[in-house]
């Protein structure tokens, strides 16, 4: 339904090249173009909760595709060269498979990027920190980061106002009536209204299993038992606690382990302790999604596991520290019984998400 939409507004855009963004025309008038957005009925698995979109804000068509547009392209840095999409592959989950991300300028953040995946059912605290309320405030930032896109506001602005395309499905998207009215509030809403449609499939093997149309190998099976500990003679993986379905994560920040800190002070990154203020909050990190988990390592906020093999190794030792999480403990899980969890998160795997057309760059 997008892709024809999307066809659609650029015959409409080549008319509107030719009558309302001629040389000649200095003014930036877009009235003579139509203004009619279409509400998008976003398809969600059955077992998810209801989306709930800002009132400021609802999905639109128009304004998805306008997002999809300013996420994969790269007028967005200071030197044309990196996009949102540059950190954020949706061939990769929408995580770019590096430990840390790299900006224009080949400095490093502290942080890997997190998976866009689901984003839009997170009530509130984006990022590993969660420093974000919302998704339209965690596309804002990016932009003038000095280690991200290293760019101005104000530059992208006069950028998209200058550019051929962008004025008209503006007008399309937020019936503005001079192209002088493009703002980084509105190209946030449009990013974050084509984010917030980056949802699961409903097609993974757990999902098909959830629905009675797949049958789990003796292998994922015991996995999934692991996982949520449904048998009183197999160990408790103690996975099901921070990671439960539908979305395979919980909305709170845990210490998971990973350094052998006891005191508060000595973690090198203090996660969302760095935004409270609180001593207790330093070293939790937001629990992660798992749908997808095997296409993007590395693993944890600074990507320090390589693959998933190291993770449920660290997971089965117990981490360390004094202020881990209590349900961080040694687990003395056998071989088998590690292959078998991974077994099981491959069935969480969505291949139909990576491949989904509504969410490549539009440009190729």
């Amino acid at each position: 339904m997008q892709s024809k939409v999307y066809q659609v507004l650029t015959l409409l855009l080549a008319g509107f090249i030719l009558t309302c963004c001629d040389p000649d025309d200095p003014d930036g008038d877009l009235t003579d173009l139509r203004y009619d957005p279409t509400p998008l009925d976003l398809s969600v698995p059955a077992e998810f909760p209801p989306m709930t979109s800002p009132s400021d804000n609802p999905l639109t068509e128009e304004g998805v595709l306008l997002g999809r547009k300013i996420f994969f392209d790269k007028l967005l840095s200071a030197d044309f060269t990196m996009s949102c999409a540059s950190c954020h592959d949706p061939q990769l989950s929408f995580t770019d498979g590096l430990a840390v991300s790299l900006g224009i300028d080949g400095l490093a953040g502290r942080r890997s990027a997190p998976s866009l995946l689901n984003i839009g059912f997170d009530p509130h605290g984006f990022h590993w920190d969660g420093k974000f309320a919302t998704v339209e405030d965690q596309a804002l930032a990016p932009i003038e980061d000095p280690i991200e896109l290293h760019n101005t506001w104000s530059q992208v602005e006069e950028r998209l106002r200058d550019d051929e395309e962008y004025p008209a499905l503006f007008r399309t998207a937020f019936g503005i009536e001079n192209k002088s009215e493009i703002s980084r509030d509105l190209a946030v809403k449009a990013i974050a209204q084509f984010e917030r449609t980056l949802v699961s499939s409903g097609s993974s093997k757990w999902d098909r299993w959830v629905r009675g149309e797949y049958d789990f190998t003796d292998e994922e099976f015991l996995g999934y038992s692991l996982f949520f500990d449904l048998e009183d003679n197999i160990p408790d993986a103690e996975c099901g606690h921070c990671h439960n379905p539908p979305f395979f994560a919980i909305q709170e920040f845990r210490n998971n382990g990973l350094d052998d800190v006891n005191d508060p002070m000595g973690f090198a990154d203090g996660g969302r302790g760095e935004i409270t203020g609180e001593a207790l909050d330093l070293g939790k990190f937001k629990v992660p999604t798992l749908r997808n988990v095997l296409l993007t390592a590395p693993y944890m906020h600074d990507g320090r596991f390589e693959n998933i093999d190291q993770v449920l190794e660290h997971y089965n030792t117990g981490g360390a520290g004094r202020y881990r999480h209590p349900l961080m403990r040694p687990l003395n899980l056998e071989p088998l019984q590690l292959e078998a969890i991974k077994s099981f998160l491959g069935t969480l795997t969505d291949e139909a998400f990576l491949t989904n057309p509504d969410f490549q760059d539009p440009g190729l």
